[in-house]
């Protein structure tokens, strides 16, 4: 008796085992065929700058968030610079082929829609920027590709530049008919000389206090492979918006064109 009734409970045990099993297994091939099920919709949606349709709005809505908490306040943790490293990796080498510096300046056009107002697009020299106040930051770099490194860099904070050649805003010494009323640039636009790397950036985030005009690197001349002679700097955004060699800088009421975010990446890419 004793001996039957532990093979009645072996068997009602395994019969137990036996359901669970089977009613794991049918989850399990319900939820792959509910996920390829998805993958399908998901490729046939209509393309919007790279991505699927329902991708992009998932990335517009974490770009209000990020955007809607953003304050000046807010500053990237700083280093010494004793803690920068001396071997500093290049994120990237789109739009950086051989270029003679010693004929560069940087055009700039005060406000714009995309094309340059007449009259209203003018040239820095590297000399004329390094007049105005000087100022460093040692922040932690991080690129998208993964990795991340404390950098030391020097320039000029670009709210300084804004400030003194009164970009981003409306002249109010032009005439009326060159500008709608009350314009104020939301975004900068730059482009490399050879225009085959350009981002995009908001207004706000350009005039952080960190935000640099950067011409030094570990305190000495920038080298070519880091943007020679002129870059961007700007930690409260990941790498790929710290364009290197600066020809052109422009500002706009509308989101200009920014390379990787034509790949399928965020606009805003924000820290």
């Amino acid at each position: 008796m004793m001996v039957q009734e532990e093979n009645k409970q072996e068997e009602k045990f395994r019969k137990v085992v036996r359901r669970k099993t089977v009613r794991a297994f049918s989850w399990f091939f319900l939820f792959l065929l509910f996920l390829f099920a998805g993958w399908k919709w998901l490729v046939n949606q209509p393309n919007a700058d790279g991505l699927p349709k329902p991708l992009r709005k998932i990335l517009h809505v974490n770009e209000k968030i990020f955007s809607g908490v953003y304050s000046d306040s807010h500053l990237s943790k700083e280093y010494p610079k004793s803690s920068a490293v001396s071997d500093v990796r290049v994120n990237g080498d789109v739009g950086m082929k051989a270029y003679d510096t010693s004929e560069w300046t940087l055009q700039v056009v005060r406000f714009s829609p995309f094309t340059p107002v007449p009259g209203d697009t003018f040239y820095v020299t590297l000399d004329e920027i390094k007049k105005l106040p000087r100022t460093e930051v040692v922040f932690n770099f991080k690129c998208i590709e993964g990795w991340s490194q404390v950098t030391w860099w020097g320039g000029v904070k670009f709210s300084d530049f804004a400030a003194h050649y009164r970009v981003g805003t409306r002249d109010q010494s032009a005439p009326d008919k060159e500008y709608a009323p009350g314009m104020i640039a939301k975004y900068a636009g730059l482009v490399t000389p050879d225009g085959e790397y350009y981002v995009g950036i908001d207004m706000a985030s350009m005039l952080h206090p960190q935000t640099i005009l950067c011409y030094e690197m570990n305190g000495k001349p920038l080298p070519m492979n880091q943007g020679a002679p002129l870059r961007l700097i700007i930690p409260v955004k990941y790498g790929v918006k710290h364009i290197k060699r600066i020809g052109t800088l422009f500002f706009s009421a509308a989101p200009p064109p920014d390379y990787w975010f034509e790949q399928g990446y965020d606009y805003y890419a924000g820290l």
